[in-house]
């Protein structure tokens, strides 16, 4: 899991960044900017889930103590 989500955020980035130039290329700013954002998100939401499991490690470990 480790190698593949720094692919797989790489991939979105790059796709969201020629997404939003070939927007701002043609007069759409606006979109272009929303596109950033919606892929902003989406990157959010896949770390926030392995934050999640990395938390729950964390209480797992210390309450065998």
């Amino acid at each position: 899991m480790g190698v593949e989500i720094v692919f797989k955020i790489a991939g979105i980035g790059i796709v969201v960044a020629i997404i939003a130039q070939v927007l701002k290329q043609a007069g759409k700013d606006e979109i272009a900017t929303l596109t950033t954002l919606a892929g902003l998100v989406v990157v959010l939401f896949m770390i926030v889930d392995i934050i999640s499991e990395l938390f729950n490690t964390v209480q797992n470990l210390f309450s065998l103590y």
